[in-house]
C-alpha cells in the first residue's frame, strides 16, 4: 500500500493553555511544535494562529511570521486555516490566503459547530475557492458533514475546484457527522475517482477513526486541535507525542508515513507554490 500523508493540527480555535499546558499558542511555540511533530513523522502541519492574548486571529503579520518560523524550523509543508474561530468574520479569514501558503482550508458549508455557528455563506466561499485558484493554493475541502460533499462536488462542477480533490472528513463534532465506520465508508463511495482523503477524528474518535482511514487506504490526521489526550486520563505532552502515535499505528499497517516529497507528489500540490509558499509581501 502507498505511504500515508500524516498531517499533525498543531493548535486549533478552541483550546487554551488551561486545557493543557503544551498547547502552543505564540509563534515560536507552534514552530516548534511543528518540528516535533515532522520529526515524529508529520508531512504536513496544519496551523491555526493565536494573539497574544491565545485568542485566534486571522492577523497577517502574525499569519507570515508563524509561517516563516515554521519554515525554519523543518521542511514540512504548511497547510494555513482559513477557519481560524468561530468568532472572527469570513471576510478576515479569507484574507489569510494571500499570504500564498502551499495549502489553505475551504470550508464550504455554515453550520452548528457546538454550542456556536460557523459561518462560511456560499457566495463568499466561492469567492474564496476562485482567488484560491488566482494564487494557486490547494483547497483543503473540510467536510465536517455527509451534506457537504455535494456542496464541494458542485463548486468543482462550477469549475471553482481543480482536481485531485483533497478532502478532510472532520468526524465527531457535536453538529456534524458522527464518527462511525459506516459514515465514512458512504463518503469515500460518493467521492470523485483519484480524490484524495484523509480522516480526521475529533476528541475519544482520533485513534479509532485515523486507524481506520489508514486500514481503507486514506490519509490521517492528529494533533492537538484534535484531541488534548494521548489516552483516557493522560493529558499529551505534545504534538510529537501524539503524531508518534499515529505514525506507529500507519507503520503496523504497513503504511510507513510519507515523507515530504512523497507528500508534495501524493496531494498533486504545485512545487513553485510549494517553494515561495509564505513569501507574498
Amino acid at each position: 500500500m502507498k505511504p500515508a500523508v500524516l498531517t499533525c493540527a498543531l493548535t486549533g480555535p478552541l483550546a487554551t493553555k488551561a486545557d493543557n499546558p503544551a498547547l502552543p499558542t505564540s509563534p515560536e511555540e507552534i514552530a516548534a511544535a511543528a518540528r516535533d511533530a515532522h520529526a515524529a513523522g508529520a508531512a504536513v502541519v496544519h496551523v491555526h494562529l493565536r494573539d497574544a492574548d491565545q485568542r485566534p486571529t486571522a492577523d497577517l503579520k502574525i499569519a507570515r511570521r508563524t509561517v516563516g518560523l515554521i519554515e525554519e524550523s523543518c521542511p514540512a509543508l504548511v497547510q494555513l486555516s482559513t477557519g481560524v474561530g468561530l468568532g472572527v468574520s469570513f471576510e478576515d479569514r479569507a484574507r489569510l490566503v494571500e499570504t500564498r501558503p502551499a495549502m489553505a482550508t475551504l470550508n464550504v458549508c455554515s453550520m452548528t459547530f457546538g454550542a456556536g455557528e460557523f459561518s462560511n455563506p456560499p457566495d463568499a466561499v466561492r469567492r474564496l475557492a476562485y482567488r484560491m485558484g488566482e494564487l494557486g493554493v490547494k483547497p483543503e475541502l473540510e467536510l465536517y458533514d455527509t451534506g457537504h460533499l455535494e456542496v464541494a462536488l458542485a463548486l468543482h462542477a462550477e469549475g471553482l475546484l481543480q482536481e485531485p480533490l483533497q478532502f478532510s472528513l472532520v468526524m465527531g463534532v457535536s453538529g456534524g457527522m458522527p464518527a462511525r465506520p459506516a459514515t465514512l465508508v458512504s463518503l469515500i463511495e460518493r467521492m470523485p475517482e483519484g480524490s484524495v482523503w484523509q480522516v480526521i477524528g475529533i476528541a475519544r474518535h482520533n485513534l479509532p477513526m485515523t486507524a481506520i482511514g489508514l486500514a481503507m487506504g486514506g490519509n490521517a490526521r492528529t494533533g492537538m486541535e484534535d484531541t488534548l489526550m494521548v489516552r483516557r486520563g493522560q493529558p499529551a505532552s505534545g504534538n510529537g507525542e501524539l503524531t508518534a502515535r499515529l505514525a506507529e499505528v500507519a507503520r503496523a499497517l504497513d503504511r510507513p508515513p510519507a515523507t515530504v516529497e512523497q507528500a508534495v507528489e501524493r496531494l498533486q500540490l504545485d512545487r513553485a507554490s510549494v517553494s515561495s509558499s509564505g513569501k507574498a509581501a
